[in-house]
C-alpha cells in the first residue's frame, strides 16, 4: 500500500479524467465539503467524495459506532464497533487521499460551534441524522448566512430524494412548510413528506421507534443518496449542469423505476392540503400523533403555571 510520502494525487484520480476536466480535478481539489453527520448517509458521502478528489472536508459526529450500524452504515465495521464516527472516517478518508485536510468536530454541531464548523467550506453535505431537526434547522440557518449552499440527499423509504439549497434561493424552512409554532411532530412530518413519496409508500410506522429515534433504512438507498449528493457538489464546484434547487428536487425510486420532481411542502397548519395530509398521517402514525398531543399539553401546562401562580399571589 502506498504511504503518504508515496502518494500521487494525480495517479490516484487520473480515472475520473473524461468524465471531468484536469481544471475541474483542480478545482475539487481546492474545495473544502462540510460533513455533519457520518452514519447511513453521511459515511457513504464522505467516501464518494473523497474519491472523486475533493481535498478538504470538515467532519462532525457526536457518536460511536455500534452493531446495529453495520447494515448501512461504510465506516461500521466489527472492527470498529466502540469507536468515534469522526476518528474512524478521518481515517478512512486519509487512508483514499493521504493528502486530504481533514478538520473533526467530535461534539457535533450546536448554536456555539456553528461558525467555526463552516469556517473555510465551500459546500455542506447534510447528513444529519433524520430525528434531528433542531439541529438541522440551526445548520441551514448558518449555511444562509454564511453563505454556503446545502445538499440535502436523504433516503426516503426505498429510493432516494435530492435537493439544492442556496444562499439565494428558497429557504430550507420555506421550502418544507416550517412555520413557528409548530410542534416537533409536525416539523418531523413536513420534513419527511417534503423529501419524496417513499414515506408513504414503503415504510412499515410499526417499525418507526420516534423515542428511541429510531427508524427503517437500507444501504441501497444510502449509497444512492451518495451519488447523488456528490453529483450535486460536482455542479457547484465546476458550475457545470442544472443543479436539483429547492423548488425543483428530485426523488428517485429505483422500486418502481421512476423519478418524480419534488416541490415547496404546502404548510401542514395554515392550509387546507397541508392540514388533510397532516390527519391522514396522524391518523396511520399513532406514535408521532401522541408525540404532538404531549408537546401541545405540556406547553399548555407552562402557560397556565404563571397564571396559577400570579391568581395565587393575588
Amino acid at each position: 500500500m502506498n504511504t503518504a510520502t508515496e502518494f500521487s494525487y494525480e495517479a490516484a484520480f487520473s480515472r475520473n479524467l473524461g468524465l471531468v476536466s484536469e481544471a475541474e480535478q483542480g478545482l475539487l481539489r481546492a474545495t473544502r465539503v462540510a460533513l455533519p453527520g457520518l452514519g447511513g448517509v453521511g459515511g457513504a458521502h464522505l467516501q464518494t467524495l473523497a474519491r472523486m478528489g475533493v481535498g478538504a472536508f470538515t467532519l462532525a459526529d457526536p457518536d460511536v459506532f455500534e452493531v446495529v450500524n453495520v447494515n448501512r452504515q461504510l465506516g461500521a465495521l466489527q472492527s470498529t464497533v466502540g469507536q468515534r464516527k469522526v476518528e474512524v472516517m478521518a481515517r478512512m478518508a486519509r487512508d483514499i487521499n493521504p493528502e486530504a485536510r481533514i478538520r473533526s468536530f467530535a461534539q457535533g454541531i450546536n448554536a456555539s460551534n456553528i461558525r467555526a464548523f463552516l469556517k473555510d467550506v465551500d459546500v455542506v453535505v447534510d447528513g444529519i441524522e433524520f430525528f434531528q431537526i433542531e439541529t438541522r434547522e440551526l445548520l441551514y440557518r448558518a449555511c444562509r448566512e454564511a453563505g454556503i449552499p446545502v445538499v440535502n440527499a436523504g433516503p426516503i423509504g426505498l429510493g432516494a430524494s435530492v435537493i439544492v439549497f442556496t444562499p439565494h434561493g428558497m429557504r430550507f424552512e420555506d421550502y418544507f412548510g416550517l412555520e413557528p409554532g409548530m410542534t416537533r411532530a409536525e416539523k418531523l412530518m413536513a420534513f419527511a413528506l417534503g423529501l419524496g413519496p417513499g414515506l408513504k409508500r414503503d415504510i412499515d410506522p410499526r417499525r418507526v421507534d420516534l423515542e428511541a429515534e429510531k427508524g427503517p433504512a437500507l444501504a441501497s438507498a444510502c449509497m444512492l443518496c451518495a451519488a447523488t449528493a456528490a453529483t450535486e457538489v460536482l455542479k457547484l464546484v465546476t458550475g457545470r449542469g442544472r443543479l436539483a434547487s429547492a423548488g425543483q428536487g428530485v426523488y428517485f425510486d429505483p422500486l418502481r423505476n421512476r423519478t418524480c420532481a419534488l416541490r415547496r411542502r404546502p404548510s401542514l397548519t395554515s392550509s387546507l392540503r397541508g392540514r388533510l395530509t397532516r390527519w391522514i398521517v396522524f391518523r396511520e402514525m399513532h406514535d408521532l400523533r401522541r408525540m404532538h398531543e404531549r408537546e401541545l399539553a405540556e406547553r399548555a401546562a407552562q402557560h397556565c403555571t404563571p397564571v396559577l401562580k400570579a391568581a395565587a399571589s393575588a
